[in-house]
């Protein structure tokens, strides 16, 4: 037992010594490292410190525009280099592509190098705290550096110049095409294309007219790849072949119309510009088609109503009417010229129905006239058929029980494009060309149809100037889209306008139904209000003083108009229209031609040696 316990504790001792043996092998390893980083650390701060140069000094390596300008003061370095880019403004550098030259001197695009903030940069090239600038430097001394300007230029002369160039280089890809000649349809091979990279192009050129360099500089261009090629038109030129190799027949009922192969040639449109399937179409299959249509089409025939000697309407039945499908044909017409045996092709017809059918007239429940109204025409062949181009805008118009009739909404826009002319128009109280001039007489004439049904009407505007051959106080102007003729229809039926021209005038009737109203009108007297302005017009072949009256103008006029409309012994409405036109100027010419000088008679007397002689002078006439 002693002995036991007396080895333990030298077993443990021996542990001991060996561990920190082990513990010392270890450490010194890592201390070594620690050491030689040190070290390298310290050299790193020598090396900065040996070649930390000047501040105020570029750092060795670094070039400027290409321009060695290490070791110099920013001051050096700019006077070297404004030295050196003098004269170079006016000297082209010539840029080259695809066999295309062109010589461009920098200041023909402004190009302009301020040397003074570029030496300033290349100083910060090598800049820093003292340590870390001369580890800078050591890194520019051996790899080097470029600080390249930053040239200031006219932006647009940049563009103008570079698309100049991109317009003699660009030729665009050309894709294959199918294409006729003598000896029938061939494919026209795809070709490669060449465009000038825009873009890159204009640093190209910036960075040439700022350089020092004056050897030729090449243009960046690319490749363009077609996007079809002969190989994908294979079916297409084989679906031409197949087209033009009889002729096709189109047929429609007992009717039928040959279409030779020269013909149907017209009516292709070959595969081309990326397209690779056949079609029809073009201006001359537009023609051709239309000109079928006019052919086969039929327009429809809306119901009607005709007043009857009694004053009740009958319903004048509506008819279809048919369009040619256009589309559909052109698509039928390709398929019997695809086809090898079946070379007929079908018009393809639709129907149209008319804007009120038979059983819709019927069901509006109108049975009478209510009123009608003509007036004649007047004025020039256009202002006549701007009155008729209106009147065929407003037949037909409905207008449902509680609805509001509009002028404008039915007649819509009164333009050239819609076939509407230049004629006279009241504008601010004078006259003068306007498009549509005369349409308000037909707002005139619905105006008096509504007025004479007994209707309310909710809105009208008279003319600035009294016309005479109106009813005295019932005038109404329009001007699309802010004056207007409306009326509310307050029966209990639809009302129908009913719209005719003839060779002397236009009528508006209203059909509808319900009770019969009983109008009655009262004209009061048409009132001078006040003397015509007096207008006076300069006239150099009138002496001075002397007055022409050349129109005698109309005075200022105001009228009352009463209506009573009755619906059996009740009144329903009992109006006031007051109506006052503006006046038209007297126009008097006046003379500015002043007047000859009138001549006076003189006495002349001439006095000789010894006498004296008193006696009418000599007179003269002037041419």
């Amino acid at each position: 037992m002693r002995a036991e316990v007396g080895v333990e504790p030298a077993r443990r001792a021996r542990a001991r010594h060996a561990d920190r043996g082990r513990f010392a092998l270890v450490r010194w390893p890592w201390r070594g490292v620690l050491y030689g980083l040190a070290a390298l650390v310290l050299a790193l701060i020598a090396l900065g410190l040996v070649y930390s140069g000047s501040a105020t000094q570029i750092a060795g390596g670094v070039r400027l525009a290409g321009v060695d300008v290490g070791g110099m003061t920013a001051a050096e370095a700019e006077r070297a280099l404004e030295q050196r880019a003098s004269g170079l403004g006016t000297s082209p550098v010539v840029f080259t592509a695809d066999g295309h030259r062109w010589a461009i001197q920098p200041a023909k695009l402004e190009v302009r190098i301020d040397w003074g903030e570029a030496t300033r940069r290349a100083i910060a090239a090598g800049d820093g705290p003292i340590g870390v600038r001369g580890l800078e430097r050591l890194k520019i001394r051996l790899f080097g550096t470029d600080v390249e300007p930053r040239p200031d230029y006219y932006e647009p002369a940049l563009r103008f110049q570079v698309t100049q160039m991109a317009e003699e280089i660009d030729v665009p890809a050309r894709d294959a095409a199918v294409a006729l000649r003598s000896n029938g349809p061939v494919v026209v091979p795809a070709e490669e294309g060449l465009i000038l990279d825009r873009g890159e192009a204009e640093q190209v050129v910036l960075d040439a007219l700022a350089g020092f360099e004056r050897r030729p500089v090449v243009l960046p261009i690319r490749r363009e790849e077609p996007e079809v090629v002969a190989s994908e038109l294979a079916p297409a030129l084989a679906q031409t072949r197949t087209a033009l190799s009889a002729p096709v027949l189109i047929v429609h009922g007992s009717a039928s119309w040959r279409v030779t192969p020269r013909d149907l040639a017209g009516l292709l449109v070959l595969p081309a510009k990326g397209e690779t399937k056949l079609r029809i179409g073009g201006p001359a299959a537009t023609r051709y088609l239309e000109n079928l249509s006019r052919g086969v089409a039929e327009r429809p025939r809306s119901a009607d109503f005709e007043v009857t000697t009694s004053g009740r309407v009958r319903v004048v039945p509506a008819g279809d009417g048919r369009n040619l499908d256009i589309p559909a044909t052109a698509k039928a017409l390709l398929a019997a010229a695809l086809s090898e045996t079946n070379r007929r092709a079908k018009l393809v017809i639709t129907p149209v129905e008319p804007r009120l059918t038979t059983e819709e007239a019927k069901g509006l429940g109108i049975k009478r006239q209510l009123a009608s109204y003509t007036t004649l025409y007047s004025g020039t062949y256009d202002r006549i058929r701007n009155l008729q181009l209106a009147i065929q805008a407003l037949d037909g118009t409905l207008v449902p029980p509680g609805g509001t009739f509009s002028f404008n909404r039915a007649v819509g826009p009164r333009t050239k494009e819609r076939g509407y002319r230049p004629a006279p128009v009241i504008v601010d109280g004078e006259y003068e060309d306007g498009i549509g001039g005369g349409v308000s007489q037909v707002g005139t004439t619905m105006f008096n149809a509504a007025w004479e049904a007994g209707l309310k009407i909710t809105e009208r505007t008279a003319h600035a100037l009294y016309i005479s051959r109106y009813p005295l106080g019932r005038d109404a102007t329009v001007v699309y889209p802010d004056i207007d003729v409306k009326f509310r229809n307050d029966t209990p039926r639809h009302i129908y306008v009913q719209a005719a021209y003839g060779e002397t005038g236009i009528a508006i009737s209203l059909l509808g139904a319900g009770r019969e109203r009983r109008v009655v009108s009262r004209p009061g007297e048409l009132r001078d209000v006040a003397p015509p302005k007096t207008k006076l017009v300069p006239d150099p072949n009138l002496f001075e003083g002397e007055k022409v009256v050349e129109d005698a103008g109309e005075p200022s006029r105001a009228v009352t108009v009463f209506r009573t409309v009755y619906l059996g012994d009740k009144v329903l409405y009992d109006e006031t229209w007051s109506t006052y036109y503006r006046s038209e100027p007297k126009i008097v010419r006046v003379g500015t031609q002043p007047k000859p000088a009138e001549e006076e008679p003189t006495t002349t007397t001439t006095t000789t040696t010894g006498a004296t002689t008193t006696g009418p002078a000599p007179t003269t006439t002037a041419p």
